[in-house]
């Protein structure tokens, strides 16, 4: 039986129940897209992110106090995001495995929202606070080798946490829902609880999302006429470093962007347009194409923990060192328990 996809009416008075009804009805219509699109996406990225953030916390910590600098500090803050995020994912496609039907309790509903919104935030503040500490490092080199340390850049990160798990307390509060006789989860309640995220939405555009860019855009800016340039690096490095120190950055800059283009700027930009579309009425099938979009841009989104890793490989020296150490030691740790195992006497 199809559903038909029209103009919702205006609330007023008595008519406030039917609305939210018609409401739910062109919101719903086309469940069975996004229930696909997240079970494909959460199975996919969910061992990606797990195994290659884990393993990126595990090479960090290889690494130790002694030997890390404070942009890994950044970067193994931003593995812990992404690690922890991506434990949320099984419950989430089991979610809509289940035709959209919550079986766990309303806590894990609640951690499973909150988690996904301390997850994008804290990516897009490490990954600043990462190209500012470049920046910083191209183009002001004393000062950067001076006062920029691996404490002060962990208390800056333990700052961004607090900051962005406050912020983003109020999605705590909402859990489950009932809707056809079933829990729901990450569903809004109502038409007021729309416009609560509509709100919400444009304090995190603005704070958490184009403020950084900005900040983003300016470094990069600074930082490539400095590397066009070559001045003050070529004062204090020669040769093969300073080459290295060029294309890290380079490599860096190219990363930090691809992530911010290519997983944030939909996402931001199809969330606020698919808000506006439900509480401004507009054609619902106008409504439910933009549902799709949103829905993709969520995916893309969810992506960034995946696409993250690349970041330590290709920017940090130290990282893709340690991992081929810890590889190598892999690889000769299993060749002698193997001529371990062959050398045994039969019994």
């Amino acid at each position: 039986m199809s559903v038909h996809l029209g103009t919702l009416p205006v609330a007023s008075g008595s008519n406030t129940s039917v609305t939210n009804d018609t409401l739910e009805m062109c919101i719903h219509s086309d469940d069975p897209f996004k229930f696909n699109a997240y079970i494909i996406t959460y199975l996919l990225v969910f061992p990606f992110a797990f195994l290659c953030n884990t393993g990126a916390l595990l090479i960090f910590l290889v690494q130790g106090p002694r030997r890390g600098s404070s942009a890994c500090v950044v970067m193994m803050n931003l593995a812990l995001s992404d690690a922890s995020f991506s434990l949320t994912l099984p419950l989430r496609a089991f979610y809509y495995l289940m035709n959209g039907v919550w079986r766990f309790p309303d806590w894990l509903c609640q951690l499973c929202g909150y988690s996904f919104y301390v997850n994008i935030y804290t990516s897009i503040f490490f990954l600043t606070l990462l190209s500012l500490l470049r920046w910083l490092a191209v183009t002001q080199p004393l000062r950067h080798s001076s006062q920029v340390t691996p404490t002060r850049t962990m208390l800056v990160c333990l700052g961004i946490w607090v900051f962005v798990g406050v912020s983003v307390s109020p999605f705590l509060i909402k859990g489950t829902k009932e809707r056809s006789g079933s829990s729901r989860c990450f569903e809004p309640y109502d038409e007021s609880n729309w416009r609560r995220l509509l709100q919400l939405n444009y304090v995190s555009l603005a704070v958490g999302f184009l403020f950084p860019l900005l900040t983003i855009i300016i470094c990069y800016s600074s930082l490539i006429r400095h590397l066009m340039a070559g001045s003050s690096l070529s004062s204090i490095q020669s040769g093969n470093s300073h080459h290295h120190t060029r294309q890290r950055s380079v490599h860096l800059v190219s990363m930090v962007i691809v992530t911010f283009l290519f997983c944030f700027l939909p996402y931001h930009v199809m969330r606020s347009v698919h808000l506006h579309a439900v509480l401004e009425k507009w054609p619902c099938e106008v409504t439910v194409v933009l549902r799709r979009a949103a829905v993709v841009t969520l995916c893309l989104a969810a992506l960034s923990s995946v696409v993250n890793p690349l970041l330590y490989y290709y920017s940090a020296k130290k990282f893709r060192n340690d991992l081929r150490d810890v590889l190598r030691s892999s690889r000769r740790s299993f060749k002698r328990r193997a001529s371990a195992g062959r050398r045994e006497p039969e019994t």
